[in-house]
């Protein structure tokens, strides 16, 4: 009988430790999350405010030459608030922006084009789902240097002008009988894509087999290009003319000039939607990068304004804080 009784005491022992040890492996597999301490507070527009100063990681962003200055002046006022990481942002193009996005090697992928649905695709079989938010507009800017005697085109004339014209007289019998010579972003940009999707019916060709072209994915190198040749025209991002106003003139295209009214109206014909690209993953994972792109959509017009960008139009911009919004609710 005394047998039986220990036996008893000894397999309720182990029944206890047993529930005991259960019971703290439960807990320790569900850790609470980490909290996210960087916001301060909800702005008028919905998102939290960020506090940069308790903002900690990396962030890695590449892409659009286009969207690149309005990258760097939000990365700017980023750590100018306080922000101690190191936010990299490469210029090499939408197209080279997306194919690092889609192999995993970015936080941020810049565009300024639409991402494509085999792009998406490739994206969604990589593991990575895109999520889209639109920044901003881009008056596409045809350009020629200061003190050319051409000073409007018609999007006729620019097929003309961007393939088998070679010299500027062969387009219009009054402009001079000089070559023409042709600066333009390299193909990976999604400048060089809008142009041939909205002048050459996307049909690169015509524009490739050009005389006289010099094609640089750095839009620094166009402008230095064009402003130093009277025979010269070129395209890029509507920021690059504005930063060289004094040495460029931008062409009116079939007689409209690229400005805030146009691109709102929509009547300008070169205008263009800006975006960036993450994840809900990276956003879920990576606190930084969700503190950088709410701190992004936050403060966009105000650094579009500074390039010389056009805003979106608020109901966009404001889908684009909600898609963020749906994505981060309960996480911080």
């Amino acid at each position: 009988m005394k047998r039986l009784i220990v036996a008893l005491i000894i397999l309720a022992v182990f029944a206890n430790l047993s529930f005991a040890g259960g019971q703290s492996e439960k807990a320790g597999s569900a850790p609470a999350e980490k909290k996210i301490e960087w916001t301060a507070g909800t702005g008028s527009d919905g998102l939290p405010v960020v506090n940069p100063l308790k903002v900690s990681g990396n962030i890695i962003s590449a892409g659009s030459s286009t969207v690149f200055p309005v990258s760097e002046v939000i990365a700017q006022m980023f750590r100018d608030e306080g922000y101690k990481g190191n936010v990299t942002i490469d210029s090499i193009g939408s197209g080279a922006g997306f194919e690092r996005f889609v192999k995993g090697e970015l936080d941020i992928s810049n565009a300024s084009v639409k991402i494509s649905d085999k792009t998406v695709a490739d994206a969604k079989a990589a593991g990575r789902v895109p999520l889209e938010f639109r920044l901003g507009t881009d008056a596409l800017a045809v350009c020629v240097a200061k003190g050319s005697p051409v000073t409007k085109v018609s999007q006729a004339q620019l097929v003309k002008l961007f393939s088998t014209a070679e010299k500027w007289s062969e387009v219009d019998p009054s402009w001079p009988a000089q070559p023409i010579l042709r600066f333009i972003p390299g193909t990976d940009s999604g400048t060089f894509s809008y142009f041939v999707e909205h002048i050459f019916k996307k049909k690169k060709e015509p524009l490739l087999a050009a005389k006289n072209l010099q094609l640089s994915e750095d839009d620094h190198v166009l402008v230095q290009g064009i402003a130093g040749s009277p025979n010269g025209i070129g395209f890029f991002g509507f920021a690059y003319y504005v930063e060289n106003k004094d040495k460029l003139q931008v062409l009116s295209v079939d007689g409209i000039e690229p400005n805030q009214e146009t691109v709102d109206k929509g009547s300008y014909p070169l205008a263009r939607p800006l975006f960036i690209y993450t994840t809900a993953k990276i956003l879920g994972e990576k606190p930084q990068v969700a503190a950088f792109v709410a701190y992004y959509l936050s403060n966009v017009n105000k650094a579009l304004k500074k390039v010389g960008y056009f805003p979106a139009p608020a109901a966009e911009l404001q889908a684009s804080k909600q898609a963020w919004l749906d994505v981060m609710k309960g996480k911080y």
